[in-house]
């Protein structure tokens, strides 16, 4: 089950399992040469002139002492192998501040590489080939293009402050002017509902499917998928404030750079509440505008009224049937995926289930009986009768309960805990 209150944290390597697809439209692509898109994803390796490595800039570095013997790695993501010299001479705190610094430009340049490549290797290929209209790239890609410059001049200011020795005296002041930049990240969040539903459906059209399939497989995507690359901004987001407070815990109480960056710290922190919170809001509206009611009984207020979304995902019913369940931040509603006017939509079954007059049970594996026949009751080792819990009204007489399976351990404990 998804997030979407935590949505700015870190991306993890769990799979999610994807909602059920929806059936695209046949036909309305012609077909094309797998040969002619293999030539294409040739030439897009052959012209991409960047390198997806993170690249260390070319300050030079301090005189190496007489005794050093080991040649320097130019190449080396550290700031002490980079300017192993120069090193030597400072305290080892002072080292590790150099060392965050350091990381901190080499991530906003892997950045400005990768949003470079899904402009260059993505976008505009698949414009020119009209693999996706413009509309829907625009969709898809959202403001991504806007964050190249941002990022770009915190990389210039970085460079200015840094010494021809390699070191950095004072970062502070240089974040507490940048930082407001980032309340761009605003529109760019809360276009990613959207846009991972329109990529995810267009993927079902083989044309989209054979491009992106070819572009993951070249070198120069690193084996990630586009949407590995459109969600690199979002949690590169998040990192701003844990590496802001690494170089502040580096930082000496006395030293000038200390309330700068104790300001910065505090400002990076509410710019990042404020965009998870748009962010939330932002899904929370995109799911509520595709439930789709059987009967006026189902539009329980407390949906329209619900500004967070506390999580959502794919779950079973007790009958083999997949579920897409909504827990909003008043109300619990059980729904089908459906296709409506050719587009994912969410069909509510039965009655949404008010926060307050819920009951949650956390069922014992085996306990559930499968398909309601009389044979799951002598059902004894089924792998599918593991991972369920119910959810029914406190007032039994308001609705009928459901009993639901989760695909395995944890995301069962997901969901019970985030009920609870």
């Amino acid at each position: 089950a998804r997030n979407p209150v935590k949505g700015l944290e870190e991306p993890s390597n769990k799979r999610v399992k994807p909602v059920s697809k929806v059936t695209a439209l046949a036909g309305l692509i012609p077909p094309v040469k797998v040969t002619s898109l293999k030539r294409f994803s040739q030439s897009i390796q052959r012209s991409i002139s960047f390198k997806n490595e993170a690249r260390t800039f070319s300050f030079p570095a301090r005189q190496r002492s007489k005794n050093a013997s080991n040649p320097k790695r130019c190449n080396s993501k550290l700031w002490s192998e980079t300017f192993d010299a120069f090193s030597e001479e400072l305290s080892s705190k002072e080292i590790k501040r150099q060392e965050v610094i350091f990381e901190l430009t080499q991530g906003e340049q892997q950045l400005i590489n990768d949003l470079n490549l899904a402009k260059k290797a993505y976008y505009e290929p698949m414009l020119k080939l009209e693999i996706m209209s413009e509309k829907e790239l625009s969709q898809i890609f959202g403001t991504l293009d806007s964050l190249i410059p941002l990022h770009q001049d915190l990389v210039s200011r970085l460079q200015q402050v840094r010494r021809e020795d390699g070191t950095v005296d004072e970062v502070g002041p240089t974040f507490v002017d940048w930082l407001p930049c980032l309340y761009s990240y605003n529109t760019y969040c809360c276009n990613q509902v959207a846009a991972k539903a329109l990529l995810d459906y267009k993927k079902q059209e083989r044309r989209v499917d054979e491009f992106l399939r070819l572009c993951q497989e070249s070198s120069f995507s690193r084996k990630l998928d586009l949407w590995n690359f459109l969600d690199i901004p979002r949690s590169r987001l998040v990192k701003y404030p844990l590496l802001l407070k690494e170089i502040l815990r580096n930082t000496p109480c006395d030293h000038p750079d200390q309330q700068h960056l104790e300001e910065a710290v505090t400002l990076v922190q509410g710019i990042v509440a404020q965009i998870n919170s748009k962010t939330g809001e932002s899904e929370c509206q995109y799911y509520k505008d595709r439930l789709f009611y059987l009967d006026d009984t189902q539009r329980d207020p407390f949906i329209q009224s619900s500004r967070h979304l506390h999580c959502h995902g794919e779950l079973k019913s007790n009958k083999g049937q997949k579920l897409h369940v909504f827990l909003f931040e008043a109300v619990l509603v059980v729904t089908r995926p459906v296709t409506q006017n050719d587009q994912l939509a969410y069909q509510v079954y039965r009655q949404p289930i008010p926060v307050n007059d819920l009951i949650l049970e956390d069922l014992p594996d085996g306990e559930v009986r499968l398909g309601g026949s009389i044979r799951g009751a002598f059902t004894t080792s089924n792998e599918r009768a593991k991972n369920f819990f119910r959810v029914s009204f406190r007032d039994r007489s308001r609705g009928q309960s459901h009993s639901l399976q989760a695909n395995d351990t944890f995301n069962k404990q997901q969901w019970v805990s985030c009920i609870r």
